[in-house]
């Protein structure tokens, strides 16, 4: 039987019980694999429920440095019984599975082209160890040092690893190590290694941080000036305010003092959070929430005011599975449309869709001052694979003489001068009105901030003249702010091609592999990743200059594809999607045969949507 070998380039998985302890884990081993200076790209697929059903974690370890998910598993590590058969099936033909062999298991239940390595994990552990509880943890490391000699990941990397975890806590760090060496030495005893997939030390990490989107999200906030948050718990959202408050802790409290310099506040539900968030934004704070899909079904008529009222608001969507409760801890890019279209009436918002943390570090920054450039709420589309898995990215980095945008702000002098002020009313010739803050004069510069109609001057109207004049406006505004986000990055071919694509976010890591895929197999693309919504011009362009673009996208229906219809009034049949929506991270596999089979001049309906055809 032949064999997977590859050095610094597989996809290992663990399929584990929730409640295990088996994340921390599974966890270290990743970092061990970066130690050695492997890029690897690990993802944490867990249920909603807290114990006792399946959950995986896949790595990717690629020297390439491609962080998308491959597709196809490499070798598996089979902790779970009740997923056993759907786990093995995963694996490449020649691949590797390992097993906690202490009960036997019949050999029909084996693959006949998988290479299986049996271990008595749970022996070994019970052996060693009387707690029940530690007996499940350590079983776990366990695994791991077997893992480490198996695939030739150096035991020095883990010692050191758990020196810094458990620094001060001796007891700790001698326990697991000790359970490191049992794994470690079972395997040098009685197993053949190392197997065909191997580590071997590199030096293709270089300075890249190793962090997840929530807590990126929630430095940039930090970095963006806003002080206040308020939210309400929901999966996959709730570490950006967690994180915000550890950074707000010690960044935001004078150190002599002791005085705090921000206001957290975590509310009853999402129409009180979006809600204290406008009254900050109203009151000049920069402001933000933090939520998914089903908190911005709530909250939507106070968007609708913020919109209508042009009050700044910074909203975090990090997505997931829906409708309604949907999949909670699945990753979709699925709110597209409720959130450009949210509220009723006419309303058109400004989205940002980042690609890694260091895109939502630097979006959650340039969206307050969007907000406050534009007066007006600003979503920062993320979604669960890219706020609540770990992933290498760019350092972060921040001009310290950088200046926050706050938009146009009228002072006490420009009032005190005679300046005329008409809170809703374009002088520029860009849409945007000129605010003042709560307090700046005695006596001018007042306004009534209301949800109804008015003038130019903020006086209560009902006069379509008046209701016309506002409604072009804020559509000038938001033309405006097509100039004023970030732009689209373009990916142009090697050579002259009728074909292009496009796509955002968390589809990025994985469209960067199956282009390189493509090109290498003759079949070449232009590319043009997504940044923003309003879309510039460069996108009308992009897709004028080719014959038929590929749309890449997580949900069913389209959402993407249906936006640039419906804004830049292309033919439709000139967009393709390619539409993935299992609730997993799209893969290079996948992307590269939908790509394939709608290029090919015998395919019966080139302009059939590419759907789902792998589940993980």
């Amino acid at each position: 039987m032949n064999r997977i070998e590859a050095i610094n380039d597989f996809v290992i998985k663990f399929a584990n019980v929730n409640g295990s302890g088996s994340a921390s884990a599974n966890e270290l081993f990743s970092k061990a694999v970066m130690r050695m200076g492997v890029p690897v790209s690990p993802r944490n697929i867990f249920p909603s429920n807290i114990q006792g059903m399946p959950t995986w974690y896949e790595a990717r370890v690629c020297e390439k440095g491609y962080h998308g998910r491959r597709g196809g598993v490499d070798m598996m590590v089979a902790m779970n019984p009740q997923t056993w058969d759907a786990d093995i099936a995963e694996i490449e033909p020649g691949g590797y599975l390992f097993y906690d062999s202490t009960r036997p298991i019949p050999e029909s239940r084996f693959r006949k082209d998988v290479h299986v390595i049996g271990m008595p994990l749970t022996e070994i552990s019970n052996a060693a160890y009387t707690d029940p509880r530690q007996r499940q943890l350590f079983k776990n490391i366990i695994y791991v040092g077997a893992l480490s000699v198996l695939l030739d990941v150096d035991a020095d990397v883990f010692e050191k690893l758990f020196a810094e975890q458990y620094k001060g806590k001796e007891r700790l760090l001698a326990s697991n190590i000790q359970a490191l060496h049992l794994g470690r030495n079972f395997v040098q005893e009685h197993l053949p290694y190392p197997l065909g997939i191997r580590v071997r030390r590199s030096d293709m990490v270089g300075d890249q941080i190793f962090t997840d989107g929530n807590s990126a999200a929630a430095l940039g906030c930090i970095y963006g000036g806003a002080t206040v948050a308020a939210w309400y718990p929901i999966t996959p959202s709730s570490s950006v305010p967690e994180a915000f408050q550890k950074y707000c802790d010690k960044y935001r409290v004078d150190p002599v003092t002791g005085q705090h310099y921000y206001a957290i506040v975590q509310a009853e539900d999402e129409l009180a959070s979006i809600g204290m968030v406008v009254g900050a934004g109203w009151n000049g704070a920069r402001a933000f929430t933090a939520t998914s899909g089903p908190g911005v079904s709530l909250m939507t008529e106070f968007i609708g005011l913020a919109y209508f009222a042009e009050i700044p608001v910074t909203i975090i969507n990090v997505q997931r599975g829906g409708p309604s409760t949907g999949m909670p801890t699945r990753t979709q890019q699925s709110d597209l449309l409720s959130c450009a279209y949210a509220s009723h009436g006419d309303t058109k918002h400004v989205l940002l869709f980042p690609q890694d943390p260091h895109e939502c570090f630097e979006h959650s920054a340039a969206a307050l001052d969007l907000a406050d450039r534009l007066q007006t709420p600003i979503f920062v589309m993320t979604d669960l694979d890219i706020g609540m898995n770990q992933r290498l990215c760019k350092p972060f980095s921040w001009d310290g003489a950088r200046d926050y945008d706050r938009g146009k702000v009228m002072t006490a002098e420009e009032l005190e001068a005679g300046k005329d002020f008409g809170r809703y009313k374009d002088v520029d010739g860009d849409g945007i009105p000129w605010r003042t803050l709560p307090g700046t004069h005695p006596t001018k510069g007042s306004f009534f901030t209301r949800g109804t109609t008015r003038n130019p001057y903020a006086q209560y109207s009902e006069r379509g003249p008046d209701y016309i004049y506002n409604m072009e406006r804020l559509l000038r505004k938001f033309r405006t702010a097509a100039d004023l986000v970030p732009q689209p990055v373009l990916r142009e071919a090697t050579q002259p091609t009728p074909y292009g694509v496009i796509y955002f976010g968390s589809t990025t890591p994985a469209m960067r592999e199956a282009l390189d895929v493509l090109e290498a197999d003759g079949q070449h693309l232009d590319a043009l990743r997504l940044r923003a919504f309003p879309f510039p011009d460069s996108v009308s362009e992009f897709i004028a200059t080719h014959e038929k673009v590929f749309v890449v996208e997580q949900n069913r229906d389209a959402q993407m594809r249906s936006m640039l219809v419906n804004e830049l009034h292309f033919d439709p049949a000139r967009l393709v999607p390619v539409l993935h929506y299992d609730g997993t991270p799209i893969t290079a596999r996948f992307i590269v045969q939908a790509i394939r089979d709608n290029i090919q001049p015998a395919s019966a309906n080139a302009s059939a949507p590419a759907r789902q055809k792998e589940t993980a």
